[in-house]
């Protein structure tokens, strides 16, 4: 009855250690009642609390008849006049059939002469269990040379990496022929941002730019981009080029094997969109003075 008491408290106080956890990330836990699922939740633990408790009390009456049957037993034998010997366990009886158990009187059978300090050697062979593993093996070894190297009925490593790469190649050409790549005419680009174009360049932006742009393109390794000045134009076509191709001398790579030219497009709208937004602690300006207009202005004023 300890047990079962204890196992209910550790139950218990894990459900309350999780719901603790989970109570800052989940909306069921702030409010479980108006919670949609609440019914649900409520009779899934209705039912596993009703298994639980059918299963300890299974093993609370074996236990209680085994009492029984070992008072019948003690008592039969005491009629008898004879000693009573406790039957062990299909458990016991399992776990020394694999392992080989030997009783204290069959040791005297198998005790060799050898005698180092007062140490004795017994003659005992490998555990059952352990042969089983070997004999398993060796079969198991068998069937793999015939499967994999014989036959070919399965392929190897090498066979299975090429047929993984041939479907995901042609999930690859099924994907794009049924979702074609959108072109990008980068000469009649034009600066034309919307909400979508926006929100998604903003999560290029924020996966890939960060580290060298900084969150609110203020700079730091890379140039701040919320500035009027611009080291290779400040052009929505200039900005595409420079992330298409990148400028390695710069150590700004190109992200044309990266990022799609829809994806280079969001993220130059995005960019582009950043000018004049004064972040905290921008980046001094660099480049050349660059402000966008019916006739841009482009002035040779580097200031770094």
């Amino acid at each position: 009855m300890r047990t079962f008491t204890l196992t209910l408290l550790l139950i218990f106080a894990g459900i309350g250690a999780f719901a603790q956890d989970a109570a800052v990330e989940t909306g069921f836990w702030r409010d479980p009642f108006g919670d949609p699922m609440f019914p649900f939740y409520l009779v899934t633990g209705f039912v596993f609390l009703t298994a639980f408790l059918v299963v300890m009390v299974a093993v609370y009456m074996l236990k209680v008849l085994n009492v029984f049957i070992r008072k019948a037993a003690e008592e039969r034998a005491e009629k008898l006049g004879i000693a009573y010997v406790p039957q062990p366990s299909l458990w016991t009886k399992f776990w020394n059939s694999i392992n080989a158990f030997r009783s204290a009187e069959e040791e005297r059978d198998i005790m060799l002469d050898h005698n180092y300090d007062g140490i004795r050697e017994l003659d005992n062979h490998l555990p059952p269990w352990w042969k089983w593993l070997l004999y398993g093996s060796i079969v198991w070894a068998a069937v793999y040379l015939v499967v994999y190297h014989v036959t070919g009925t399965l392929p190897l490593m090498d066979g299975e990496y090429q047929a993984e790469v041939e479907e995901a190649n042609a999930r690859k050409a099924k994907f794009l022929a049924s979702n074609p790549p959108v072109a990008i005419d980068v000469d009649a680009l034009v600066y034309e941002p919307t909400d979508a174009i926006l929100a998604k360049g903003k999560q290029v932006y924020t996966i890939n730019c960060v580290s060298c742009h900084m969150a609110e393109g203020q700079g730091s390794i890379g140039p701040n981009l919320t500035d009027d000045y611009w080291l290779h134009g400040g052009s929505i076509k200039d900005i595409y080029s420079v992330i298409r191709d990148g400028v390695v001398e710069k150590g700004m790579i190109s992200w044309a094997p990266v990022l799609s030219p829809e994806q280079i497009r969001d993220v130059s709208f995005y960019i582009k969109s950043l000018v004049g937004t004064n972040p905290a602690n921008p980046k001094a300006p660099q480049g050349v003075l660059y402000k966008e207009g019916p006739e841009p202005v482009v002035e040779e004023t580097s200031s770094l």
